[in-house]
């Protein structure tokens, strides 16, 4: 009977931790969350929250996450100069909008209080639109300090002020952020450096290891500035990720290591519109598949920069041991370039120790590729360029026809009987499948696509990303 007695009050105890409470001001959120216990749920109640700032400071645990939502999604709306900190372990903000206002010169979302960065956090379901400040010239959207947090399923639109729409704030260990399923709806140009998108770090800590995994997220017309994503520290991956008409590339301004893995890129013939942008040693870029890109130079498709002797932190540091493999390129107005920024600001070292591998470039804008500078030591390996001047003579480049065929989605894809199929050389082995998830077992093609096997993954769409709450189709 005791026992039995003592299992019913752990039961009793365990439900009052789990606690829905609905609240209607900042002074009742404010009590509820200094009272918050490991898997209560926060709920703000519907309409406008002017001028309220957040400070959710709780602490959940792993399987029982502090949850601060809104009562309904999209209907809890932060104006004015709201605010949202999240600082602890296990905390999950789910469902706000944010409009009608701006973080007047600070940040509408960070995760971190004035002791440290948050951890296991995550935003999800939520929405920044238009959030900017009349006389303020620089203020963030979403700064993600500490570790292990993730940002997925929200939306984010019409920034025009300074500084990036999402920051990770890299610091003296991993960050291990992920950033995924999210919707940049567009950003129009800041007319000066500081209009990213995405910013992983800065200039000063660029060497240190920041981990951050940006996935299946959608870009579309993200103009601010020439780096749509800014890569400042090593060994980040951006995969699996869609850009529509950017007029601006995804650079690896500074660290190393990092991959660039799958993406889908999309100009349209839209002037400006780039690919990926190489700097740095160690780089892996594969996968790829860029498509109408109008871009040229340092906004071309694949840029190769050069670097500065004895580069500072916050210059352009050499290209080294980059591998560039499997990607395809299709009518774009300037392909790879060697050198760009050669005789600008003492950039004179050129790229050294590079491999060209499987990759495959059609297009009648040539040279297919350029050299402002010429390279050190570039190996070609089963690369098939046509449609104009390849630029080069090299028995790692074929000339011949890939056969390419455009299906209903308006992608080119090889052919049945593309050389394309079983050409590839060499065992890059860490290339274990293809841009649209059909393992690369066997004979493997050239290019980024694999002819055999179903796809499992496709281009980025409205669909796939954002809020629940405005996603397409809901």
């Amino acid at each position: 009977m005791k026992f039995t007695l003592s299992i019913l009050v752990l039961f009793i105890v365990s439900i009052a931790h789990a606690a829905d409470l609905t609240v209607a001001d900042s002074s009742q959120l404010n009590k509820a969350i200094k009272a918050s216990q490991p898997g209560d749920t926060l709920t703000l109640k519907d309409g406008d929250w002017h001028d309220t700032e957040i400070k959710f400071f709780a602490e959940g645990v792993q399987d029982k996450p502090i949850t601060l939502r809104a009562q309904t999604p999209g209907k809890v709306i932060l104006s004015g100069q709201s605010r949202l900190n999240l600082f602890g372990h296990y905390l999950v903000v789910d469902g706000l909008l944010f409009t009608n206002g701006s973080p007047e010169g600070g940040c509408a979302i960070q995760f971190r209080s004035s002791s440290g960065g948050a951890t296991h956090c995550r935003l999800t379901n939520c929405a920044i639109i238009d959030y900017n400040s009349k006389e303020k010239d620089n203020e963030e959207w979403v700064s993600l300090y500490g570790h292990d947090n993730r940002v997925d399923h929200c939306y984010f639109r019409g920034k025009t002020t300074g500084s990036p729409m999402l920051i990770v704030w890299v610091e003296g260990r991993r960050n291990e952020h992920h950033i995924d399923h999210n919707y940049f709806a567009g950003r129009p140009p800041l007319g000066r450096n500081g209009g990213e998108t995405i910013r992983v770090g800065t200039s000063e800590v660029s060497m240190n290891v920041s981990k951050t995994l940006v996935e299946e997220n959608l870009f579309e017309h993200c103009d601010g500035e020439a780096e749509v994503i800014s890569n400042k520290s090593c060994e980040n991956i951006y995969r699996f990720n869609t850009f529509v008409e950017c007029k601006g590339d995804l650079c690896l301004r500074h660290g190393n290591r990092n991959t660039v893995e799958s993406n889908w890129f999309f100009g349209h013939g839209v002037e400006g519109t780039g690919g990926i942008r190489l700097i740095g040693e160690d780089q892996k870029i594969f996968n790829n598949y860029l498509d109408g890109l109008g871009g040229s130079d340092f906004e071309s498709a694949m840029p190769v920069v050069n670097g500065i002797p004895n580069s500072k932190a916050n210059e352009y540091f050499r290209v080294k041991r980059a591998t560039v493999c499997f990607n395809t390129l299709v009518n774009c107005k300037q392909n790879i370039t060697f050198g760009i920024g050669v005789g600008k600001r003492n950039r004179a070292e050129p790229p050294m120790d590079c491999t060209y591998a499987n990759n495959v470039i059609v297009s009648n804008s040539g040279p297919l590729v350029k050299f402002q500078d010429q390279p050190i030591n570039t190996k070609w390996i089963g690369n098939f360029f046509f449609g104009a001047d390849a630029g080069l003579t090299d028995p790692g480049v074929s000339t011949a026809d890939p056969k390419l065929s455009r299906g209903a989605d308006g992608i080119w894809r090889p052919s049945n009987d593309s050389p394309l199929i079983g050409a590839a050389s060499g065992d890059f082995d860490f290339v274990t499948d293809d841009i649209e998830g059909r393992p690369r077992s066997g004979a493997r093609d050239a290019g980024c696509f694999q002819h055999s096997g179903d796809a499992t993954r496709h281009p980025i769409s409205a669909k796939d990303v954002g809020p629940d709450w405005m996603r397409e189709g809901k």
